[in-house]
């Protein structure tokens, strides 16, 4: 892996050199297009709407429309005389409550290496975030933009994830909440046995990209001249009217799948799983079991810096 952002960790008088990497990566396929008669590639030229000329980029500024239609100009140097306080630092705002921050706040995650001299300061904060059950909420400019973000303890280490500004966040506004809506007993208690029925331990390596395994076998079997697969499309289940009937099917449903899989499992234990693109969460283990919680309570975010 490649660092993309070399700076320091800055909480108190503490500073910790560090450098970031990304936590993840998608495993999808990239497409060109192409012209459907000769497959050429279809290519895009920069091309000014003013004077009709093809434009480089080192002749490109930034251009930001106002809600009268006036254009505002921004040039790199712009930008670049910004006052940033967290150009090269990761700077500690708070230490919080893995509890008190909604998953919905999160964008992407990325991991922390210690240079060699602040390995012992890494680990003391990384040992100090883990024996306190807390987060630090943090800024942090990345690609000239800051951002508030989190930093947590995973696996001896320490990730960050980027988050929205509170005010980036929407308000669910639909019909239905401003709706008396009333759930029946039955259908409450039916619902809790469904979901006690589908409940386990959540093991992300279980899960896999079955639409990605079919577009590889398609590229495949097109790249050899070959007829490509057809998947059957799975058949169409009759339309259950009575909610507590859809239920009352979906309870023994589960229940037939579970023993089935339980049965399976010590065959499956033998053999080797081959990975392919998994589920995941933007933060998991310590911030899985809080993540549930998390819903009901408020997350406490510093404010905006003007």
């Amino acid at each position: 892996m490649r660092a993309m952002w070399r700076g320091a960790i800055s909480f108190g008088l503490v500073t910790i050199a560090v450098k970031l990497y990304a936590a993840t990566e998608e495993h999808d396929f990239r497409f060109h297009q192409v012209h459907r008669e000769d497959g050429g590639r279809i290519r895009y030229k920069r091309v000014c709407s003013a004077c009709g000329k093809e434009i480089d980029y080192a002749d490109i500024d930034r251009g930001y429309e106002l809600e009268d239609g006036r254009l505002v100009t921004l040039s790199k140097q712009d930008f670049e005389s910004l006052p940033i306080t967290t150009d090269r630092a990761i700077e500690v705002l708070e230490f919080v409550s893995a509890e008190q921050i909604d998953p919905i706040f999160f964008q992407k995650s990325y991991y922390l290496e210690p240079d060699k001299a602040a390995v012992r300061p890494y680990v003391l904060l990384r040992t100090a975030l883990e024996q306190a059950g807390r987060l630090a909420v943090v800024k942090i400019t990345l690609r000239q933009r800051e951002t508030l973000a989190m930093l947590r303890a995973r696996e001896d280490v320490l990730v960050l994830h980027t988050m929205m500004w509170p005010d980036e966040v929407r308000v669910p506004e639909f019909p239905f909440l401003h709706e008396d809506t009333e759930v029946r007993r039955q259908e409450l208690q039916m619902a809790g046995s469904l979901v006690e029925s589908m409940s386990g331990d959540f093991h992300p390596e279980e899960f896999t990209d079955d639409y990605r395994v079919a577009l590889q076998e398609l590229i495949e079997a097109r790249a050899e001249g070959a007829t490509p697969p057809r998947a059957g499309k799975p058949d169409k289940q009759a339309e259950v009217v009575d909610l507590m009937s859809a239920l009352q099917r979906s309870v023994e449903a589960a229940g037939g799948k579970r023993k089935t899989t339980s049965r399976a499992k010590p065959a499956a234990k033998k053999t080797t799983r081959t990975r392919t693109t998994t589920k995941s969460s933007s933060a998991t283990k310590s911030g899985s079991a809080s993540s549930t919680k998390s819903t009901a309570a408020k997350p406490r975010s510093p404010k905006r810096s003007a």
